[in-house]
């Protein structure tokens, strides 16, 4: 480590160096390396002691079922594991076993039988027929419907007349019983038929009521309909009379100020029409347009020659008075 000293303080710099392993693992895995009798996992989906689903509705087993089904698991392991030793030991032995050398140039080998019983081969399957034939037999007979055995003793006596009913002795509170309901469903029948015409009645008298109510109603309601309508027609007319009056009240002040605007309209019309120029004198007009602007023009013209021509003089008495002036000095100096 180096301790260097910069501007307001220390800083400290050291060489990156490795970390040593904290176990020996090899850089690489082991092609080879196998769990349980399998190759080794290297997706973890694919790993066994993954759980995949639903784990709410895992089932869950009791202490003793738990036991059972750790012990079948480490038969399974075991019976696996001897499987495993099974099949290496017989890949090992078949890697040992000295092979068949090829065969030489001209030859090729073929199977044959080494047992010591040798049988034919062949791809037909062989066949034999055989028939047989049954002894004629005779059609059963239907069998004969089942009648159980009789048991006890048949006994029989004799009853006179007179012995056991006696018919007009008998027959009478039957006949009070039957006339007796004839007469009371007779009574109920017409008691019946008399209600269901005294509800027939009630139920016409019911829907005369019903039909005069809905008379009554539909009039009424035909009268509300009509003053509701002539209530909106009112209402209607009112509002349109307003309309009138009120366009009326406006077009008579529009009128009042159209008259009152337009009394002395006339003569300022003419008053501004003429200050702006639209009523002239043809002479007048013809004058100030056309003479007035030649005069003008003229004007100008002639006071620009006359300008001009001044100009000139001036020079040329200018012109003259520089040439006379060293004259004038010589005429002074002779003097």
């Amino acid at each position: 480590m180096q301790q260097q000293q910069g501007r307001g303080g220390y800083t400290f710099n050291q060489q990156p160096s490795a970390i040593a392993p904290s176990r020996k693992k090899p850089k690489y895995r082991d092609p080879h390396e196998t769990i349980d009798g399998g190759p080794l996992a290297t997706n973890l989906m694919w790993d066994k002691r993954v759980v995949r689903g639903n784990t709410y509705a895992a089932q869950v087993l009791p202490l003793s079922a738990q036991t059972e089904l750790a012990y079948a698991e480490k038969e399974a392991q075991k019976q696996r594991k001897k499987i495993a030793a099974e099949r290496k030991r017989m890949e090992e032995e078949a890697r040992h076993r000295p092979a068949t050398p090829e065969a030489v140039d001209g030859r090729k080998h073929i199977e044959i039988q080494t047992e010591t019983y040798l049988e034919e081969l062949t791809d037909k399957v062989e066949e034999n027929t055989v028939d047989t034939q049954t002894d004629p037999m005779m059609d059963r007979p239907p069998t004969p419907l089942f009648v159980p055995f009789k048991t006890g003793r048949d006994m029989e006596t004799q009853i006179m007349d007179g012995d056991l009913f006696d018919f007009n002795f008998e027959v009478e509170p039957i006949l009070e019983v039957m006339v007796g309901k004839t007469l009371e469903q007779a009574m109920l029948e017409v008691m019946q038929e008399e209600e269901l015409e005294a509800m027939r009645q009630q139920q016409l008298q019911y829907e005369q009521r019903r039909k005069e109510e809905l008379m009554e109603t539909q009039r009424l309601e035909a009268a509300e309909q009509r003053r509701y309508e002539e209530k909106e027609r009112r209402k209607k007319q009112e509002v349109e009379r307003l309309r009138r009056e009120k366009e009326t009240r406006e077009k008579l002040a529009s009128r009042l100020f159209a008259t009152s605007f337009l009394k002395n309209i006339e003569g300022q019309v003419y008053a501004r029409l003429e200050d702006e120029g639209w009523f002239y004198d043809s002479v007048e007009r013809e004058v100030e347009t056309e003479f007035f602007p030649w005069l003008m023009t003229r004007m100008d013209a002639e006071m620009e020659n006359k300008r001009k021509a001044r100009a000139l003089v001036d020079e040329l008495i200018k012109m003259a008075s520089l040439k006379a002036f060293p004259l004038r000095v010589q005429d002074v100096e002779e003097e």
